[in-house]
């Protein structure tokens, strides 16, 4: 068995059947032109690649190549679509389990690469394109602020594999002084400290979560269920807006609201 997922690779191929691949992107980017309906659609997704120059980027983590290779593909939307009044959809794959950790890494700048495709994809959103982030597998740490978090619409398959967080449970647990046992002990009561997508949901993140026969590989039917909740998102934020205002009506989310009402007041 692999020892990295390829949960991404699996789903891209699966909703990218018959979209033109781009070329010119480092091998762990899989990017291509499709459409969704009657919708233009272009699809991204960080894959594993044990080829790769950066030992540490191997299993799916989003490191130097990967977070500027993403900046480029999404810009490159936003400049082909800059005189369209029908703005592509990015449609986000996730399925990372970290970013790149390395002395390469960090000495040439990965917080300055996923700051790029952090802000390609946020100003994507701003010019009208919608962002959908579809997560199916992990979303962990700064790879998912890189690859996914600035979407419009965040949707996860309900799956014990699909998990979001700051970091991995075993890091999590030397941070805070406590065994992995004790964390997930904290985590029954403390939704942000939890891994589970049900957690995940009641922080009003996610748009949507779905239920399919096989994560691993997609059937027929489970393509159809994902693709018309894709379609139904991307109509969503057409008719919305490009801000990230639908996060901020869940319960657990009533101290950030009211950060966000005195800063008004006092800025």
């Amino acid at each position: 068995m692999s020892e990295y997922s390829q949960r991404g690779l699996h789903w891209f191929l699966a909703l990218s059947g018959g979209a033109t691949e781009v070329v010119g992107l480092p091998a762990s980017l899989k990017v291509a032109d499709g459409m969704l309906g009657d919708q233009p659609v272009r699809f991204l997704a960080v894959v594993a690649d044990p080829e790769n120059r950066f030992p540490r980027a191997r299993n799916g983590e989003v490191g130097l190549l990967e977070g500027w290779g993403l900046a480029k593909a999404v810009d490159d939307a936003i400049t082909l679509d800059q005189r369209s009044e029908h703005k592509r959809a990015l449609i986000v794959i996730v399925d990372v389990p970290s970013q790149a950790y390395g002395r390469r890494e960090e000495a040439l700048g990965i917080h300055q690469a996923l700051a790029g495709a952090v802000d390609s994809y946020a100003r994507a959103r701003l010019a009208g394109h919608p962002v959908i982030a579809l997560l199916v597998g992990k979303a962990m740490s700064g790879a998912f602020l890189a690859h996914g978090y600035q979407a419009n619409r965040l949707i996860a398959l309900r799956d014990p594999g699909v998990m979001v967080h700051a970091m991995g449970k075993a890091s999590a647990a030397r941070v805070t002084l406590r065994t992995v046992e004790e964390l997930e002990k904290l985590a029954a009561s403390v939704p942000p400290m939890a891994y589970d997508i049900d957690s995940y949901a009641t922080l009003g993140l996610l748009w949507e979560s779905l239920s399919v026969s096989q994560i691993e590989q997609p059937t027929a039917q489970d393509i159809d269920h994902v693709q018309a909740c894709l379609t139904l998102a991307i109509k969503d934020v057409q008719t919305t807006g490009t801000d990230l205002a639908s996060r901020l009506g869940a319960s657990n989310r009533a101290a950030s609201a009211k950060v966000r009402e005195l800063l008004r007041a006092q800025w």
